[in-house]
């Protein structure tokens, strides 16, 4: 039944309610995903980048129009969408990065969620692209599903973790102050 309910979970949310797209950075962006049959809408979106080089552009899908964290946290399905844009991003270096971002969002004490962001790791073994996209469709009910190009890689169920995983763009100490700043609205 898991499986059936993931790959209904990737096929309506890989086709927008609206074909109707906003480029960031080059980057056609979904106006709409659905996720669990909840239309999730783009909140926000906007570029990480590091020594003037576009890493990344990353969004953020809600059920309705969302100003803060706390009520993106607090919402019950959200998603976190990177488009990859630079050829510079390799596994090691999206590993280094996710990891200090749990690092950062949970004030240095990972020890309890450590084998969920282990697990999470598992998303950045193999090669990355210019051009990769991963999806973290963020349920407070089913946990985090974690997909890389489309296809399913991971289901994490920990509340801890999920709200960890937000807070990496979201946090007090995101990735990015712009790109939090972004993906709010702001």
């Amino acid at each position: 039944m898991k499986f059936i309910s993931t790959i209904v979970i990737a096929a309506t949310l890989f086709l927008p309610l609206s074909l109707q797209a906003k480029e960031v950075a080059g980057v056609e962006v979904n106006e709409t995903l659905t996720f669990n049959e909840q239309p999730l809408v783009l909140n926000g979106a906007g570029v990480r980048s590091k020594f003037f080089i576009d890493l990344y552009v990353g969004s953020l899908y809600v059920p309705t129009t969302l100003d803060n964290t706390a009520a993106v946290i607090a919402a019950d399905n959200v998603a976190v969408r990177l488009n990859i844009t630079s050829g510079m991003i390799t596994a090691d270096k999206m590993k280094d990065a996710i990891n200090e971002g749990f690092d950062d969002a949970t004030d240095g004490n990972t020890a309890a969620i450590q084998p969920q962001i282990d697990q999470f790791m598992g998303l950045f073994s193999a090669e990355i692209v210019d051009g990769d996209q991963f999806t973290f469709l963020a349920s407070k009910a089913s946990g985090v599903t974690a997909f890389k190009n489309g296809t399913a890689q991971a289901t994490i169920i920990s509340e801890p973790f999920r709200q960890a995983l937000l807070n990496i763009w979201l946090g007090d100490e995101p990735a990015q102050n712009s790109l939090k700043k972004a993906m709010l609205g702001k």
